[in-house]
């Protein structure tokens, strides 16, 4: 049903000469087999969805695995937000003695706003728990981690937690990687080697890779740790433990977003309101 409508939507906004793209227009009502149809009800709709499916899924990786005493690891991204959230709210109820380790800049402001005791990997080295999101997850639980620019400290802060634990909404739970996430795979580089890089992931592996842009400023992306980012839009399946491996070996290559083996379990809040989880058999 939300597809069909999605189609009509997309139909009416063609026949009127683009009328959504006009400013103010967004909330115009369009008609459709005799009914009205808000857009910007129908999009909100959909974002409120999915909204709701991360907060599900963070509050249930926050209560299922976080204790007092506990050193945890707190991701990047729009998810994260909604475990942080409740990280502090259990702190303020249950007396926690929590401290927190960040993933990037966003996580460290986190962190801090939600009143938090911050810490770092100097002081902590080993994490009891590492709570992150992820742009795709295939029936392996491997990873596609990088969207947001903090691929490398979220690798670091993963791979010192006793448990790493991942939060997703609905559509990030895929069969095979690259199936929903279209944006390919990040590879954070050092500035100068981003040409030669790109060229010999494409010679070896295909597809293409291309150098992340900005939208905020002129120029590249620039990561918490002041390197370009690639995204390689591969066009086939691969060996993924193979291909992050013999990324990670070319000179100029600081990490990639591949969190192969990595996490023990995900937790995917659905539509209907349900938490779906899924473990590793490695773990």
């Amino acid at each position: 049903q939300h597809l069909t409508l999605y189609k009509r939507v997309k139909y009416e906004h063609r026949a009127t000469a683009g009328f959504l793209g006009r400013p103010g227009s967004l909330g115009r009502k369009i008609f459709a087999e005799g009914h009205v149809f808000s857009c910007r009800r129908f999009c909100c709709g959909r974002r409120t969805m999915a909204e709701n499916a991360k907060k599900l899924a963070g509050y249930a990786a926050v209560d299922n695995h976080v204790q007092n005493n506990h050193a945890v690891g707190v991701g990047s991204g729009t998810t994260v937000v909604y475990a942080v959230d409740r990280l502090a709210e259990r702190v303020r109820q249950e007396k926690l003695n929590i401290v927190c380790v960040p993933t990037s800049f966003q996580a460290r402001q986190l962190i801090l706003q939600n009143g938090l005791t911050l810490t770092d990997l100097d002081r902590h080295p080993e994490l009891d728990v590492a709570i992150d999101g992820a742009d795709e997850v295939d029936v392996d639980l491997n990873l596609i981690k990088g969207g947001g620019g903090c691929l490398t400290q979220e690798k670091i802060v993963a791979g010192c937690a006793k448990r790493f634990i991942v939060i997703a909404d609905y559509r990030k739970d895929s069969n095979t990687l690259g199936q929903q996430w279209k944006r390919g795979v990040p590879v954070e580089v050092i500035p100068m080697a981003h040409v030669p890089v790109a060229k010999e992931i494409e010679r070896r592996f295909g597809g293409v890779a291309e150098l992340r842009m900005a939208v905020s400023k002129a120029g590249p992306v620039v990561t918490d740790n002041s390197n370009f980012i690639l995204d390689w839009k591969f066009d086939r399946e691969h060996n993924w433990k193979e291909v992050n491996t013999a990324i990670k070996m070319i000179p100029g290559v600081v990490e990639t977003g591949l969190f192969i083996g990595m996490a023990a379990r995900v937790y995917f809040g659905m539509q209907d309101g349900s938490v779906k989880i899924k473990d590793s058999p490695h773990h």
